[in-house]
């Protein structure tokens, strides 16, 4: 098959083969790009979406965004089961295997360096949200028809005081437990609080975090979650994982197509 090389990610050489009916993005197979020590996984894409120009273009399209991400995101998932996988940035493109070479000859220490730290290890998730009735944004019930002035003033400044409150429980929550996730963790990343309008979450994120695990005390990591989730009430704690580890990764590349 003709076109373009989509590459999902680098890794070290591995003897388990990836799930027969896996497919990637535009619907074709992965396979793996061999070089030295290690392999890239990618898969071929048609010129006419993913040449720098369209590809451009495609990247305004939510819808096609969308697509390509939740295929890119599978094969990437496929890997973590079978290797540790050292994800690219989505849509990184080239122009053809030799490209793909290319791009790990130049690179090849520093993928070798983030793949032995990342080796055995995987990312999770941990998020707090204070929940929709306890935001600072919730409707205000009716005033009463007849308060005075100096009783609206009154139960307005009580509401101030009230939301103010609750931040700051959630806040001090928030800072508690990450503080132990990290140390319970090898390493932590604190991410920009999600926008409730395009994630859909329900409530207000107030922590947004990812923590790199050894697969082998992942269980351990998720029982200390676990301890914390009804602590403070108003507030949830989700948990996502485990995932390759994009937070630690380091991928800099900007995936520009080889020639």
């Amino acid at each position: 098959m003709t076109g373009l090389r989509y590459v999902y990610a680098v890794c070290r050489p591995f003897g388990t083969p990836l799930q027969a009916q896996l497919t990637g993005v535009a619907g074709d197979p992965p396979r793996l790009v061999p070089h030295h020590d290690l392999v890239a996984v990618v898969s071929h894409v048609p010129e006419d979406d993913f040449a720098e120009e369209p590809l451009r273009a495609h990247l305004e399209d939510l819808d096609w965004l969308t697509a390509v991400a939740r295929a890119h995101q599978g094969v990437i998932d496929a890997l973590t089961t079978v290797t540790t996988p050292l994800p690219l940035r989505l849509g990184t493109v080239f122009r053809d295997d030799s490209g793909v070479r290319s791009m790990i000859e130049e690179r090849e220490e520093n993928f070798l360096r983030r793949l032995d730290r990342l080796e055995g290890r995987v990312e999770w998730g941990v998020k707090v949200f204070l929940e929709p009735q306890n935001e600072p944004e919730q409707a205000s019930a009716p005033e009463p028809a007849a308060m005075s002035g100096r009783d609206y003033l009154r139960r307005r400044r009580q509401q101030t005081r009230s939301r103010e409150d609750q931040w700051q429980r959630a806040e001090t929550f928030a800072t508690r437990l990450h503080g132990t996730l990290a140390e319970f963790a090898e390493d932590s990343r604190l991410h920009a609080p999600q926008n409730p309008t395009l994630s859909g979450a329900r409530g207000r994120n107030v922590l947004n975090a990812a923590y790199l695990v050894p697969r082998a005390e992942s269980e351990q990591f998720v029982e200390q979650v676990d301890r914390t989730k009804d602590d403070v009430p108003g507030l949830r704690v989700e948990l996502t994982g485990p995932w390759a580890a994009y937070s630690f990764a380091g991928e800099e590349n900007t995936g520009e197509e080889g020639s």
